[in-house]
């Protein structure tokens, strides 16, 4: 029976989610915190406040059941900060939970496997290849976590995740409420989205199913493309925007412009070549079979029902104005 948990991550969007759905079931949560983080931990949460060092770690997961880790850089100017902290800080996370005799849930991502169509999608087994300094960090991540002796783990592969409290597409919803959207990248590309309440049955399924291991994708079963995401937000919103569509050639000069920006300012942008990349891809979908076989888990929330749910969190947090 898992008594007590601590989740790297604690204070970002997914890690917050995980550690209420585990509070609530009287789980002691152990919330690691970034030293010099401003970010207001969990409620019901015991802060240890420790760098991605195995030493630190070790003493931090001491007495622990399992680990789940979520802590990463999603954005960065120079590739060497996604294998720094992905894959060198997943090396001590893992090294610790090894040594602490805790298992570990981690956390990486569907950019790990790479680009695959809706008429296609990835399977867990298939070989990867991913695209841009993010996705090969996180691939590196989980050849770490398979290569640590003695260690218990499984894999979480999540792809899009989305909201209440995402400030990913925030962006989309401000765009609609002017109204005008862009519709940016190929436009027969599909993507594999999931709702963070089914991205957390998900990570506590495999923190309980303490027998469980391997690797898994974490999504719903239906692809998402870039109209159909489009589509949704104004549907959450209540009213119909413009929607522009962006031709690749410009949305590539846009993002070399950006690319040469966050160089100089030494800012991630939310658009960049490595991001570009993506946008040029396929799509990025991928099969959920083993998701519901091994961990008994299905996605429940639609992408019209969690757009809702998004935007009316938005609205009761003052983000949008509607």
């Amino acid at each position: 029976m898992i008594r007590s948990v601590a989740i790297t991550g604690a204070t970002g969007f997914i890690g917050r989610h995980v550690a209420a759905d585990l509070s609530a079931r009287g789980i002691a949560v152990t919330a690691i915190v970034r030293p010099g983080s401003r970010h207001q931990a969990p409620p019901d949460s015991t802060v240890v406040r420790a760098p991605l060092d195995a030493a630190a770690l070790r003493e931090a997961f001491s007495g622990i059941d399992a680990v789940v880790h979520l802590a990463g850089v999603v954005a960065a100017v120079d590739a060497r900060m996604f294998a720094a902290v992905n894959a060198e800080g997943t090396r001590a996370v893992a090294s610790a939970a090894r040594d602490a005799g805790a298992r570990l849930i981690h956390v990486s991502s569907l950019a790990a496997a790479g680009p695959a169509s809706a008429s296609a999608p990835h399977r867990e087994d298939d070989a990867p290849r991913p695209v841009t300094p993010y996705g090969s960090s996180k691939l590196d991540s989980e050849r770490i976590v398979k290569a640590t002796e003695g260690l218990r783990w499984m894999i979480l592969r999540p792809g899009v995740v989305y909201g209440p409290t995402d400030r990913a597409v925030l962006p989309l919803f401000q765009a609609a409420e002017r109204g005008m959207l862009p519709l940016v990248g190929r436009p027969d590309a599909a993507y594999t989205f999931i709702h963070v309440d089914d991205v957390v049955r998900t990570i506590v399924s495999a923190v309980e199913k303490s027998d469980a291991a391997g690797t898994v994708f974490v999504g719903h079963p239906t692809p998402v493309t870039g109209a159909g995401l489009l589509d949704a937000i104004q549907a959450a919103i209540g009213r119909r925007a413009r929607v522009i569509s962006i031709p690749m050639p410009l949305t590539y000069a846009a993002a070399i412009a950006a690319d040469v920006a966050g160089r100089i300012m030494r800012k991630p942008m939310p658009l960049n070549l490595w991001r570009y990349a993506e946008l040029a891809a396929e799509g990025f979908v991928c099969r959920v079979d083993r998701m519901r076989d091994e961990l008994g888990v299905t996605a429940r929330v639609s992408l019209l029902e969690g757009m809702a749910q998004t935007a009316a969190w938005y609205r009761e947090a003052g983000w949008l104005t509607r």
